[in-house]
């Protein structure tokens, strides 16, 4: 608690970022599903003050997910009202808690750090990507739409390519002028007065917006269209802004379309909330570690409560957890506020968010997604090999061209295929000297070494010794053991002298026989010593 209020200052400036980014993005995200407007906020809202308290991660901000648009909106054409897909949201937080409970977050700690940085850098580019359009004025495409086919019927780089084709000068007056600002705030101004530390960039940003809109625009054929602007819905009185909260109805409980998109949207939601704290455990600076299960804990009862006022499905979501970061968030404290700002301007100032223009939170997107995907990175990636680099390429391009999951999926099987190659090279060496051989056996020898280690043994030519070194091995696969076995059991029909060197007490090794015939065993002579001392 005293670690809260100590860092109050940084927290609540990064939760002015957070919230600005995270409201076009709400909205967005339910007009792409489908879904009322007002729903997506309500994610927004519970995302951050119901799962900001409950989650043990200091960083990570929860909010409706673009990665559930598909999902979401098959769900809800499934069912008769979006009051029973609601109950499909209730279901999904309680499959979650129940993930949690039985410490399914332990899967989090098997996706490798080169594709979570991969994930961080394509999810950059595609902000950068996604937001030009929205950066000089052309809107067909939802706020929060990463996924590279786009329900306009382009893709990432026709709907570039189409929005250059429909420009609003305004909006791009508005955009350029906000990306200077950010670069000039946090570059030059910051540098030099400290008191400007305390006042985030996009908040200025957001200012200038409003303001040349209010300037330039004056009746002029500059003007921006109402699509081009933050679009919160408005009420006039309480008793209509709380008719924008929904309850579940019941009555579909039954419907199997209930339950099966309940539990799809559990799964898909726990394997991105997961892939997001690892994430956002690598964006912190502190380098702090989440308990992923009570993340997965918190998710469920975020989800339940959604679930039961009428908001969309939340899992911990990147953009908003790097804008916290790089806005200088240091504790939890700063997802909790987001969430209250976020209630409050929906609540009490709808109206004057209203005025905010679509190109101005475009600009703050588009240099928030430059920080995830910064050259400076590529080289470090770069300079670390192709084990590590090849997979963190693979993981960027794969998830630009489909979406997260399948991306970070093709990404991690890159990523294996790497891990089994260098095991490949390791499990075993080969060092001859004259017609003396050694075959040492290391660490894991699996099937996928037994063809190699069988050419090998075969061509070992007539009249010769080999001294099969299976001591250091940790683990012996049975096919590898046949093998072994197999040539023993043949190696004197070439005048060959085989011997076994074991360790005492592993079970795998004592499966390897000894020579068939024991006057061909041998004593490894003083040159094959040498060269086994060697190594």
């Amino acid at each position: 608690m005293k670690n809260i209020f100590r860092n109050i200052g940084a927290d609540f400036s990064a939760s002015v970022v957070v919230a600005l980014v995270a409201l076009p993005l709400c909205l967005g995200i339910a007009l792409g599903s489908g879904a009322p407007l007002f729903s997506g906020l309500i994610a927004g809202i519970i995302g951050g003050i119901v799962i900001g308290t409950l989650s043990g991660s200091q960083l990570s901000v929860s909010g409706p997910a673009a990665g559930l648009t598909a999902i979401v909106a098959a769900g809800i054409l499934k069912v008769p009202s979006f009051e029973a897909f609601l109950l499909s949201v209730l279901v999904a937080g309680i499959v979650q808690l129940i993930l949690g409970f039985i410490k399914a977050g332990v899967f989090g700690d098997y996706i490798p750090t080169n594709v979570i940085k991969g994930m961080l850098s394509a999810i950059g580019i595609i902000l950068i990507l996604k937001q030009v359009p929205h950066l000089i004025g052309y809107d067909a495409d939802f706020e929060g739409d990463y996924a590279f086919a786009q329900k306009d019927e382009h893709n990432t780089f026709s709907g570039i390519m189409n929005a250059f084709s429909k420009v609003t000068p305004l909006a791009i007056i508005i955009g350029i002028s906000a990306l200077l600002i950010q670069i000039v705030w946090d570059k030059v101004l910051v540098k030099k007065v400290k008191l400007f530390k305390l006042i985030p960039s996009p908040l200025i940003v957001v200012i200038a917006g409003v303001g040349l809109n209010s300037f330039l625009q004056n009746g002029s054929a500059l003007q921006l269209r109402a699509e081009q602007m933050v679009n919160i819905p408005s009420a006039s009185n309480v008793g209509e802004f709380f008719s924008f909260f929904m309850l579940p109805d019941f009555r579909y409980l039954n419907m199997p379309e209930i339950w099966i998109t309940g539990i799809t949207i559990a799964i898909v939601a726990s394997l991105e909330t997961l892939l997001n704290i690892e994430a956002s455990d690598e964006l912190d600076p502190y380098k702090r570690v989440t308990p992923k299960d009570r993340e997965l804990k918190a998710q469920g009862v975020g989800n339940l409560i959604c679930g039961l006022i009428g908001g969309l499905p939340v899992t911990s979501v990147v953009v908003r957890t790097s804008a916290n970061v790089n806005a200088g968030g240091r504790t939890k404290a700063s997802a909790i506020m987001h969430g209250m700002l976020l209630l409050a301007a929906v609540a009490l100032i709808p109206f004057l968010m209203n005025k905010i223009p679509l190109s101005a939170l475009a600009a703050v997107l588009i240099y928030t997604g430059y920080k995830l995907a910064k050259p400076s990175l590529f080289k470090e990636m770069y300079r670390r090999g192709p084990d590590q680099f090849i997979p963190f390429v693979v993981t960027i391009a794969a998830i630009i061209f489909t979406d997260l999951l399948i991306g970070i999926v093709i990404g991690i099987g890159v990523g294996l295929f790497f891990v089994l190659r260098s095991n490949f090279k390791t499990s075993f060496f080969i060092v001859h000297d004259n017609s003396k051989y050694l075959f040492r056996l290391r660490k894991d020898v699996s099937f996928l070494n037994k063809p190699l280690l069988k050419n090998k043994l075969e061509t070992v030519p007539a009249d010769s010794s080999v001294l099969i070194d299976i001591s250091r091995a940790d683990f012996i696969d049975k096919d590898v053991i046949e093998v072994i076995n197999d040539f023993l059991q043949h190696a004197h029909l070439k005048n060959i002298k085989a011997e076994i060197k074991r360790s005492p007490g592993k079970a795998n090794h004592n499966r390897v026989e000894q020579p068939v015939k024991q006057s061909i065993k041998i004593i490894a002579n003083d040159t094959l010593r040498e060269t086994i001392a060697g190594k």
